[in-house]
C-alpha cells in the first residue's frame, strides 16, 4: 500500500462463467486452465494484508444502466448470468451481506463530483462479483456493494467515476473491479496463431499504459485503448469487461498501477492490476 492507511485499488480478471466449482481437463503437468487464477484470488486476502470494511464491486457484468448505479440491498440475492452450465452451479450461494450506508455514501460522492447517480435496492450479485469474491473473501464474511458500469461504456466517463470515489480507500473501502483484459468469446477456445499474437500485443500495450507514471498521462493512453491495432480484435462485441479497469485507475489517483497477475487461456493472455 502507499501508506499504512489507505487501500489499494485493483483490477482482477473473475474468468470464465462458474469456473472454480467445474473439473477442467489437466494439460501435461498437471495444471487447469484456471488454476493460476484461482491461486492469484485466493491470495488476494493476504497480499491487502487486512480486511476492508466493504468491497466496492465494479462488474463488467452490470452495463446497462444510464448512470452509475449503486447497490443498497442489505441482503443481496444470487443472480445466475451464464448459461448451459451444470446445475449444481446454479444453487451456489455467496451471503455476503450489503452495505447500504457506504453505497449511498458512493452515490454522494458521485453527485458531489457533478456525476449523476442512481440506487438500486433489487440488484443480485452476478457471477463477475460472486465467483471472484467466493475465493477472495470465502466467509462471505465482508460486505460488498455493486457499482454499475454506465452503457455508454466510454473510457473517459469511467475514469472520472473512479476519480469521484478515490477518497473511500481512505475509509477503510476497497475498490475492485472485476472483468478480463482479453473477452472476446467467439475466439476463446480456438486456435488462431495471428489472433494469439493480437492478444499478447494488446495485454502489453495495456500493461504499459496502465504502469504509466503520470496520471495524465495514463489516463490519456487508456482513453485511446481503442485506438490500439490489436485492441478490438480482444473485446468482442463490446469491452464490458474492460470498462472495470478505467474505473480502477480513476480511483488510483497518483498511484501508479502495477501488473501483479498474468496468464493464459489457450494462448489468449489477460492481467490483473494493483494500484497503490
Amino acid at each position: 500500500m502507499t501508506s499504512s492507511s489507505r487501500f489499494p485499488v485493483y483490477f482482477i480478471p473473475h474468468g470464465g462463467g462458474p469456473w472454480p466449482f467445474m473439473d477442467f481437463a489437466k494439460d501435461e503437468t498437471g495444471k487447469g486452465p484456471w488454476d493460476e487464477l484461482g491461486a492469484f484470488l485466493r491470495g488476494l486476502d493476504e497480499e491487502i494484508g487486512r480486511r476492508p470494511k466493504a468491497v466496492l464491486v465494479i462488474s463488467g457484468h452490470w452495463e446497462n444502466e444510464p448512470v452509475p448505479t449503486v447497490s443498497t440491498a442489505e441482503h443481496p440475492g444470487m443472480l445466475y448470468d451464464y448459461n448451459n452450465f451444470p446445475a449444481h452451479t446454479y444453487a451456489l450461494q455467496y451471503p455476503a451481506p450489503g452495505a447500504p450506508n457506504v453505497a449511498r455514501q458512493v452515490r454522494a460522492l458521485l453527485e458531489t463530483a457533478g456525476i449523476p447517480a442512481a440506487e438500486s435496492a433489487t440488484r443480485d450479485f452476478d457471477h463477475g462479483v460472486f465467483i471472484p469474491l467466493m475465493l477472495v473473501y470465502p466467509d462471505a464474511d465482508v460486505p460488498v456493494v455493486m457499482l454499475s458500469m454506465k452503457n455508454t461504456l466510454d473510457a473517459e466517463s469511467h475514469l472520472a467515476i473512479g476519480r469521484a470515489l478515490e477518497t473511500l480507500r481512505d475509509e477503510d473501502v476497497l475498490i475492485l473491479g472485476s472483468g478480463m483484459t482479453y473477452h472476446n468469446m467467439p475466439m476463446f477456445r480456438k486456435t488462431d496463431p495471428d489472433h494469439a499474437a493480437r492478444a499478447v500485443r494488446f495485454d502489453d500495450w495495456l500493461a504499459e499504459a496502465v504502469e504509466t507514471e503520470d496520471p495524465q498521462a495514463r489516463a490519456m493512453r487508456l482513453t485511446s485503448w481503442d485506438q490500439n491495432p490489436d485492441a478490438l480484435a480482444c473485446h468482442v462485441p463490446d469491452h464490458d469487461h474492460l470498462v472495470p479497469l478505467f474505473v480502477a485507475a480513476g480511483a488510483a489517483g497518483f498511484d501508479t498501477g502495477k501488473r501483479i497477475f498474468t496468464t493464459d487461456y489457450l494462448g489468449k493472455p489477460y492481467s490483473g492490476y494493483r494500484f497503490g
